[in-house]
Formats: C-alpha cells, sequence, structure tokens
C-alpha cells in the first residue's frame, strides 16, 4: 500500500473514531462505503481499510451483505472494560512510577497538561487525551504486554469516557482525580498511585452502572 493511501486511511480512521466516540453515528445505522468515500472525498480503498481498523479496535463489527455497524455500547461491555482495568491498571502504574526516568515524568507531564488543554475543547478530543495519559503512567514500567493492554483497553473505553463526563460537575472531579495521579506518579508513590487509580476506575464504572440502569 502507497504512502498516500496509508495516509488517508489514517485520515478516515480518525474522523469515523471521531463520529463513533462522540454519537454522531449510531449503532444501528449501517455505514456505506461508497456514502463514506463521497463524503470524504477519497476512494473506497482507505476508507476500507479504517473500517477493518475501527472493527479491529472493537468500535465497529461487521455483518456478511450488511456492511459495517457500530458496536452497540452496554452496561455489560463497560463492566467488563473496567474490570479489566482494574485488574491491570493500578499495579502496572505502581511499579512504573518507580521506573520512570526523567524523561518518563516530563511526557507524563505533557499528556496531563494536553489532556487538561483538551477539556475546553471536545469530549471525544478528551477521550484521545485521557488515553494517552493513563498509558504515560503505565508505559515507564518497561512492560511491553501490559501497556499494550492498557492502552487497548483505554480504547475500548473511549466511548464510556465520554458518557461518563457528560453530566455536569464530572469534568472538574475528573480534573482533580488525574491531578492526584500525576502527583504520586511524581512521587514515586507506588502505593499511593495503585489506591488512588483503583479509586478512580472503580468510581468511573459505578457512575457508568447508575447511568445504564436509568437508560
Amino acid at each position: 500500500m502507497s504512502i498516500v493511501v496509508r495516509t488517508l486511511s489514517e485520515r478516515v480512521f480518525d474522523i469515523v473514531r471521531e463520529q463513533i466516540v462522540s454519537g454522531q453515528l449510531g449503532s444501528q445505522a449501517p455505514i456505506r462505503q461508497d456514502a463514506l468515500a463521497a463524503e470524504l472525498g477519497v476512494s473506497k480503498i482507505p476508507v476500507r481499510e479504517a473500517l477493518a481498523r475501527l472493527e479491529q479496535e472493537g468500535l465497529l463489527t461487521s455483518h456478511a451483505n450488511r456492511g459495517f455497524f457500530v458496536q452497540p455500547m452496554s452496561a455489560i461491555q463497560a463492566e467488563e472494560i473496567y474490570a479489566l482495568r482494574l485488574a491491570i491498571e493500578p499495579a502496572a502504574a505502581a511499579y512504573a512510577a518507580t521506573q520512570a526516568d526523567d524523561d518518563a515524568r516530563a511526557m507524563a507531564v505533557a499528556a496531563f497538561e494536553r489532556l487538561d488543554r483538551a477539556a475546553a475543547t471536545n469530549l471525544a478530543e478528551v477521550a484521545v487525551r485521557n488515553r494517552d495519559f493513563h498509558v504515560a503512567l503505565v508505559r515507564p514500567g518497561g512492560r511491553l504486554l501490559t501497556t499494550q493492554l492498557v492502552e487497548r483497553l483505554s480504547v475500548l473505553a473511549e466511548r464510556y469516557v465520554v458518557a461518563h463526563l457528560q453530566p455536569s460537575g464530572r469534568g472538574s472531579r475528573a480534573h482533580e482525580e488525574h491531578s492526584a495521579l500525576l502527583a504520586a506518579f511524581l512521587d514515586r508513590n507506588g502505593a499511593q498511585l495503585d489506591a488512588l487509580l483503583a479509586r478512580h476506575i472503580g468510581a468511573t464504572l459505578d457512575d457508568l452502572k447508575v447511568q445504564f440502569a436509568a437508560l
């Protein structure tokens, strides 16, 4: 595949992903490749590549002779994603905090600042920056598989992050919690980071359960 096609595929991926995360694309309507290609002014090749990648990310599902559909959000999926995050992420971040060098610590600060700036723009951007911040707390541990698992779960959690932040006041609470996480990371306080992160992830899951129950 040419560099141009790959670049177009990545652009289509970013556009469709944002539409999914923000809720612009509903789970019931099929995604028409011809219409999407025409709307974005590209051929069907990068569209097909982007949709296949989104299916691998768990955001789309495909049905024979029917095309691609947005994977529906559900309380069951949210509970599974966040239970896995609870099982892996707090301990991984606690270990990473003790291993982080100056560059890794600076990257965590930069990720937090990007997340903070994104909070003033749109929730889809916040979801991406939230993922980057959480991964930045884990990557310094040098455990590649663990980091990949955390990143994969964070991608799957993005729509739930947006749903969680929509009620008034949640953004301020998230900022305070992320600030405390960063402080513990920078202090190399693994035990505190473990506890804070477990509380942060668990509280988000509890809020989501309430939101789904109210639907």
